[in-house]
């Protein structure tokens, strides 16, 4: 089933351990890992004829680039291949489901359609998971193998990575979570892989910050040091924690978030929160300082005393008149006036111009952390004769600044072509997206992070001898990352090599007997619970659907979960709850749920202290409490977590639809009784109106007769209703009925 492929040896080999056991395949960048997955997707193939294979990525350019490796060498008719993202309706994706062979997807997007029934992994001979090192925590990739290894008929796992992380508990964690038994790891350095990679020269560039910077960075660190010691006197803080840094002070941090939702809210524990809070903007603007440039560090400092002059935040506040902090600014105010820049940006300069003159047709990246770095970045090298470059970012608009994954798409097209010979990124660019093999990577600072130093590294040397440069300011925290990640990159090794000879003697555990729970459920089939679309990322909606309840996301006009004709539930977390009586949101919620449903019921998740969020007063939680459950006569029940608030919706909905039935209307059950309740009713319930659109309508044309008789454009001189409502209510309204 492969054409116009010869594979490598290695991959061979990987392929051949890949056959019998769910594996794990950790290859450094540009050596052929999707190759890897075609193979064992055409064997799947053959072994099972009927079956379909699974291809998963994280971004969108991820998985059309794999759709376009399989379309080529994969001997399968294109049209059965199928490309799911955001942008493929879920009524086309079921029916591309059932006439596909290979489907290639975004995980959330699939993790929606199980979770409705609208997928089914039973028929799924392969999940081949692209960037592995993702599914920890909460990451749809956890989900989406739970379901796939407990209904699939003959599951196989492919699980694809360069860098799988540095820590054992996290490669272990990934591991588990994809019911992984075996690992295949291959290094530069490892006899089957060494004939096919590129040599790799990479030089470590030092420059030295100019002594007026050292000014600066007094008058920061002085400010920096105050804020800790002050947490020090309140004894939560030790010199130990202030060496260790930022990672130290945010452990810091979330343990007293933790402290204060539980209730503790001393005047010591609030004050040191507060500092804290000082002490990492300072911190930040030391990295700005050390590793970026003035025109960066001005930036956040105006960013600062911006926000000190409108905002309440009591830390920015007192930041902006701390005295150090203030003649740090003022001295990086001079050294901008005067044009005084890092010295990275001239090095860099430098380095790009030496390379256009040796290669006219030459392709360089610059990696930088930050969006206001890429902008100096790319103005300082568009100033240099032969460089073209552009800006490279993420999809979500900061500062004027953003790009589509279409605009994303159509630069490194433009790249790869050599309209430009300079691509200027953030982290953006480090994984998850095709990036063309270049002549040179530049670091513009070094990053403490295996995983990300492996990861860009790899965008060069993958056809010819790769370069990487990486710039570091001497005597600061660049320092420090560059062993950090050196460091970690070879734990991470280490911990591999253990991992794999630990999984030659692995055995997979037996699957657990069903929960009392599950057993009570009973196969979960006739139960139905309709829930609101805006829940489908809630951990509560992924056990509930492990429990095997039948899940219907729809736009609900009241509450969030609709357990029967009477039952409606309106969920929140404990600080949503408070934050929605300091918004009033609650109070029309809770209106809604008597107007429509005969039992509602208002259902609190969370551990934390209701009366310690926010600044609230507690009687103003009583009396909220107090309003539901006797002016309204709405009980308020409080769960835990997500596991027990889906037990008690189960349980709630399998004892009300044994009585009356699954088959129910979710919108607003109650019916009105008034004249001009009915008029309402009926007309919210057309598609994308609700209550909020119906009385606009009615005024307008006057009766319900004369809005469903109303054209498409005298619709859309209603306001909020455009193009797609209008043509979808006429088309409700002028379809023939057919059952």
């Amino acid at each position: 089933m492969i054409k116009g492929l010869k594979p490598r040896l290695y991959q061979q080999t990987i392929f051949n351990s890949c056959i019998n056991s769910n594996c794990l395949v950790v290859l450094p960048t540009g050596l052929g890992k999707t190759i890897v997955a075609l193979l064992l997707s055409a064997h799947r193939l053959n072994q099972h004829p009927s079956s379909k294979v699974l291809f998963l990525a994280p971004t969108r350019p991820l998985v059309e680039q794999h759709f376009q490796t399989f379309a080529q060498h994969l001997d399968v008719p294109e049209e059965r291949l199928a490309v799911f993202t955001g942008l493929v309706r879920p009524d086309k994706r079921k029916q591309l489901w059932e006439s596909s062979s290979v489907i290639f997807s975004t995980p959330q997007g699939l993790e929606n359609d199980i979770i409705s029934g609208k997928v089914d992994l039973k028929d799924v001979s392969l999940i081949i998971f692209d960037e592995a090192h993702r599914a920890v925590g909460d990451y749809s990739y956890t989900f989406i193998a739970k379901e796939y290894d407990k209904k699939a008929s003959f599951p196989r796992i492919l699980a694809l990575t360069a860098s799988p992380g540095s820590d054992i508990e996290k490669i272990t964690e990934v591991c588990d979570n994809l019911f992984i038994e075996s690992v295949e790891l291959r290094s530069d350095s490892d006899p089957d892989v060494k004939p096919y990679v590129q040599a790799m020269d990479i030089e470590w560039l030092k420059v030295k910050l100019p002594e007026e910077f050292r000014k600066v960075q007094f008058y920061l660190k002085k400010c920096y040091d105050s804020k800790l010691g002050e947490v020090k006197k309140y004894g939560f803080v030790g010199s130990r924690d202030i060496a260790n840094g930022k990672s130290q002070l945010l452990k810091l941090q979330g343990f007293l978030h933790g402290e204060i939702a539980r209730g503790e809210k001393s005047i010591n524990i609030l004050k040191s929160v507060s500092l804290l809070a000082e002490a990492m903007k300072v911190e930040h603007a030391l990295e700005l300082l050390e590793t970026q440039g003035i025109s960066q560090l001005i930036h956040y400092f105006e960013k600062i005393y911006s926000e000190a002059s409108s905002s309440k935040v009591k830390a920015v506040k007192n930041l902006a008149l701390d005295p150090n902090f203030k003649s740090a600014f003022l001295l990086s105010k001079g050294l901008f006036e005067q044009g005084v820049e890092h010295p990275k940006i001239n090095r860099l300069s430098e380095l790009v111009k030496q390379e256009v003159i040796k290669k006219s047709d030459v392709k360089i990246m610059v990696f930088t952390q930050f969006r206001e770095s890429a902008k100096s970045i790319d103005e300082a090298l568009s100033m240099i004769p032969g460089v073209s470059s552009r800006v490279f970012v993420g999809q979500q608009k900061r500062n004027g600044m953003g790009l589509t994954q279409k605009e994303q798409k159509q630069m490194l097209e433009s790249f790869k072509s050599g309209e430009f010979n300079c691509l200027v990124a953030t982290s953006v660019a480090e994984e998850g997206i095709d990036i063309p093999s270049v002549d040179l990577v530049v670091f513009y600072e070094p990053v403490p992070s295996g995983i990300r130093t492996i990861q860009r590294r790899g965008r060069t040397g993958r056809q010819d001898r790769g370069r990487v440069i990486v710039l570091v300011a001497s005597g600061t925290r660049d320092e420090a990352y560059r062993w950090s990640a050196h460091r970690k990159e070879q734990r991470m090794r280490r911990e591999l090599e253990s991992l794999k000879s630990r999984f030659q003697t692995f055995k997979r555990p037996e699957k657990k007997e069903q929960s009392a729970l599950s057993s009570f459920m009973g196969s979960g089939s006739d139960i139905i619970i309709h829930v609101d679309f805006r829940e489908k990322s809630s951990s509560v909606i992924k056990e509930l659907h492990e429990m095997g309840v039948r899940l219907d996301l729809t736009a609900l006009q009241t509450g969030d979960y609709v357990l029967s004709s009477r039952v409606c539930v309106e969920f929140k977390t404990v600080p949503d709850f408070v934050d929605s009586i300091i918004d009033g949101r609650l109070l029309s919620q809770v209106k809604s749920l008597r107007l429509n449903f005969s039992k509602p019921i208002v259902l609190v998740e969370g551990e934390e202290d209701i009366y310690s969020q926010r600044s609230i007063h507690p009687n103003a939680i009583r009396g909220m409490l107090s309003t539901i459950m006797v002016s309204y006569g709405i009980p308020v029940i409080q769960t835990r977590n997500p596991k027990e608030t889906a037990a008690l919706l189960a349980v709630i909905a399998k004892r009300e639809q044994e009585e009356s039935g699954s088959d129910f209307n979710p919108h607003a059950s109650k019916k009105p009784t008034s004249l001009r309740e009915q008029q309402e009713y009926i007309v919210s319930s057309l598609p994308g109106v609700g209550l909020s659109l119906a009385k606009p309508l009615l005024k307008k044309f006057g009766s319900v007769k004369n809005v469903l008789n109303a054209s498409f454009s005298e619709l859309k001189e209603v306001e909020k209703i455009g193009d797609k409502k209008a043509e979808t209510i006429r088309r409700v309204l002028e379809e023939k009925y057919s059952d």
